[in-house]
């Protein structure tokens, strides 16, 4: 039997009163009761195997070992002892440990059973060892007993503080929150046995946070303890709670952690303006939307409760400025409406309201949560661009017009008090083609070459306005022109016709339909008029009828038509349009004589031709080519001369071309020089003769690039016209130089109420005018005198 001994325990001495009861009523054998301790046969070792396997009822007194954690004492502590009955004493019986711990943690004396604790035992770590326990015969090893398991139980002492393991807390709470709000929940765990005396009974309180926060000390919930916290005067507290077990009695271990309380936002403030009056400028030529100035509104919220919302209430500028909200500053942005002008109002009052849009009812009484402020704004002057009126043009203009007429009178003036002068131009990319000229002081719009509206119907020009005194200010103007269509263009055919007659076609049949097409666009819609040309009116072997719907056919007057005696004819159609004034043209239909089977189909066809009256014969194609060949000639022969003559103006390759001087030994004739020019060339248009006076004291080494231009061709007598006129054959004469030269047109102009003023012509013309005044202007005036024939005072003849 199995004992286990340690005297002073009260619970092994109760185990051990067990033990001995249910030994009482095992069923011991034989070796047991006689109480020796001799070692066992070989047959009764088989013999107490078997019993073993037999479930013998065991000879153990048994109990659990107590032990407390933490002893610091330097002999091995304690445990307990082991004992059988069959152990008499002489050490017979040796103890044998094994399990959890056994040889570290606990030892056994082999001899005695002396159970012994070697190092320090922690319940924290480990609150029970389950051990076994053998004993053997010491001589020959066999056991004695059979194995059997204990356990050491590991007793608690208060040695653990209360601890936050989730610490440190943060948490938040609305400002202005009642008493008594939940703020949060903190717990503290101890690692102490909870169901052996109060080493893991733990209360809460708080050591710093008073008096705005309060903790429930049994289940550590943190409540707010103050009313009325106000966030904009303190927002951030910190709460020290502390936890101790023992049930808060005196010696028990306590543990801190702190809770970081942050008040949250509510709308409990209304916004306010700093400033009750604004002042702002802007300059007139401040673009729509650009900013004017910024206004903003204090709230000593947060977050959504410090959103702001601006608007104009009130003012005489409603309708020419505005306001938005920048939703990350929350300031109000007052920007242009409508374009301002200093010269129309000067200054503008604005009133000004800030609000809160998101309000919560239970603050209304805090109210009202919006203010307002005044903005004056000033407008200030700057010198703006020049401005057209109208703001767009649109002009319609036949094709026909003649180069230099005014189609359109374009205005602009200076929006500034000064009202500067006003020069016109037309920006060229809009008119690469140099259609138009435009008059730099009145504006006229005048065309520069002529118009097409089959080419270009329309033409999208802009024209400039710029100030005299400052041209940086330049304003523009879109000039939008039709063509408008005029009946410049005859009908011609379709496309290129030849048609086919069979030699055994008869008279009346149809060979071909012709059409035709006109690239004008009268309003009354085409209408085509055909009929065979004069000279082929009356050929037998063709004729024509006009379908009046835009086309004609072309039938057969006759039969019998034969290859071999003419397989081709050129047959003329005279096609006229329905436009003002009438157009016409005349078109060659190619009829080409073909042998074809009795169904009609074209087996072949000879290109010999047979020409028609109207066609012309080989002598004068020979002759029309040999004519074109002698104007090539001579051509070539023109050039080879000019060549020639241009020869003494190149540079030798000995000269240096960047040092070269030439020099001209001409000196002006002043007054007295009369053969330089001819005067008379600049008499008025509608009495100058085509008369060309060469000077006679030099020839030009150069021949001079000015002509005489006929006064037939003057549109309107007007200078402007003229002048376009002229640019404009002078860009489309093909022998012009190819750089740029200096053109020289004798032309006065004309128009004036008082006729021409100048006097020059009277030199050619008869007059009654008495010149004889200019004889008392003195000797300087005394060659035109004479060239008036003046007399002087004393009536000599000049």
């Amino acid at each position: 039997m199995w004992t286990s001994g340690r005297m002073s325990n009260a619970k092994n001495l109760f185990g051990l009163g067990i033990s001995l009861y249910f030994w009482g009523l095992m069923d011991l054998t034989t070796t047991v009761l006689s109480g020796s301790a001799r070692p066992l046969t070989e047959g009764q070792e088989d013999n107490l195997s078997d019993k073993l396997h037999q479930r013998m009822k065991r000879s153990w007194v048994w109990n659990q070992f107590f032990v407390l954690e933490e002893y610091t004492g330097t002999d091995p502590l304690y445990v307990g002892k082991l004992h059988s009955d069959m152990d008499r004493g002489d050490g017979s019986i040796k103890y044998i440990l094994s399990g959890e711990g056994a040889g570290i943690v606990f030892t056994i004396d082999d001899t005695t059973g002396d159970i012994h604790a070697i190092q320090r035992l922690d319940r924290e770590e480990r609150s029970q060892y389950t051990l076994r326990a053998q004993a053997l015969d010491r001589r020959t090893g066999r056991p004695m007993e059979p194995e059997s398991e204990f356990i050491i139980k590991i007793q608690d002492i208060n040695d653990n503080e209360p601890k936050f393991l989730d610490g440190p807390y943060v948490a938040s709470v609305p400002e202005m929150s009642p008493v008594g709000t939940s703020v949060i929940q903190v717990t503290a765990t101890d690692a102490d046995d909870p169901t052996y005396g109060n080493s893991a009974r733990v209360v809460y309180s708080i050591l710093q946070g008073q008096p705005y926060f309060s903790v429930d000390s049994r289940t550590g919930l943190i409540r707010t303890a103050l009313m009325n916290m106000d966030r904009e005067a303190k927002e951030y507290y910190e709460v020290i709670i502390q936890a101790k077990d023992m049930g808060g009695q005196l010696g028990g271990l306590a543990g801190t952690t702190t809770v970081n309380i942050t008040l949250s936002d509510v709308n409990d403030n209304p916004p306010r303006f700093p400033q009750k009056h604004y002042q702002m400028s802007v300059l007139e030529s401040a673009p729509v939307s650009s900013t004017v100035g910024r206004v903003v509104a204090k709230d000593l919220d947060e977050g959504i409760n410090a959103e702001m919302k601006y608007s104009l209430v009130d003012g005489d500028g409603l309708d020419v400025f505005d306001i938005n909200t920048d939703p990350n500053y929350q300031v109000g942005i007052i920007t242009v409406r409508k374009p301002l002008s200093f010269e129309s109002k000067k200054s503008y009052t604005l009133k000004v309201e800030g609000a809160n849009p998101h309000l919560e009812m239970r603050f209304l009484n805090l109210g009202p949560f919006r203010d307002t402020t005044t903005v004056h704004i000033s407008v200030e002057d700057v010198d703006e661009p020049p401005v057209f009126e109208p703001s767009i043009y649109f002009v319609e203009v036949p094709e026909d017009v003649d180069i230099g007429t005014t189609i359109q009178k374009i205005s602009a003036k200076d929006p500034d008090v000064t009202n500067n002068s006003i020069r016109y131009s037309i920006d060229r990319n809009s008119d690469p083609g140099r259609f138009f000229y435009v008059d730099i002081t009145s504006g006229a719009l005048m065309t520069a070459r002529p118009l097409d509206r089959e080419d270009i119907s329309w033409h999208n020009i802009t024209v400039l306005a710029m100030e005299l005194n400052n041209p940086s200010q330049v304003g523009s103007v879109s000039v939008t022109v039709k063509v408008l269509d005029v009946n410049d263009n005859a009908p011609e055919f379709a496309r290129f016709y030849e048609a086919f007659v069979c030699e055994n076609a008869k008279a009346g049949q149809l060979i071909q339909t012709v059409s035709a097409v006109d690239r004008d666009d009268p309003q009354e819609g085409q209408h085509f008029y055909y009929s065979l040309a004069p000279e082929a009116a009356n050929n037998p072997n063709f004729t024509l009828r006009d379908n009046q719907d835009n086309t004609a056919w072309i039938l057969t007057r006759r039969s019998g038509f034969r290859q071999h005696e003419q397989n081709t004819f050129y047959l003329p159609i005279l096609i006229s349009d329905n436009g003002r004034p009438v157009l016409s043209s005349t078109c060659t239909l190619t009829v080409h004589v073909c042998s074809c089977d009795d169904e009609g189909m074209v087996m072949s066809c000879n290109a010999e031709a047979y020409v028609l009256p109207v066609s012309l014969s080989r002598g004068a194609l020979i002759a029309i080519l040999a004519c074109i060949f002698v104007l090539l000639v001579l051509v070539l022969l023109i050039l080879s001369m000019r060549r020639q003559r241009k020869q003494p103006y190149i540079i030798d390759e000995e000269e240096n071309i960047h040092e070269n001087i030439v020099r001209y030994d001409d000196e002006g004739g002043g007054e007295e020089d009369t053969e330089a020019f001819d005067i008379a060339a600049m008499w008025n248009p509608r009495e100058a003769q085509l008369v060309v006076k060469n000077r006679q004291d030099m020839l030009p080494e150069i021949e001079s690039l000015s002509r005489y231009v006929p006064q037939a061709c003057v549109m309107d007598n007007n200078v402007h016209n003229y002048v376009l006129a002229k640019l404009y054959e002078a860009d489309m004469d093909l022998w012009a130089p190819p750089f740029d030269s200096l053109q020289t047109y004798m032309f006065e102009g004309n128009g004036s109420v008082a006729e021409s003023l100048s006097s020059l012509q009277s030199v050619t013309t008869d007059s009654d005018q008495s010149y004889d005044y200019l004889t008392d202007w003195g000797p300087r005036f005394k060659k035109l005198a004479e060239m008036y024939g003046a007399t002087d005072s004393s009536g000599a003849l000049w």
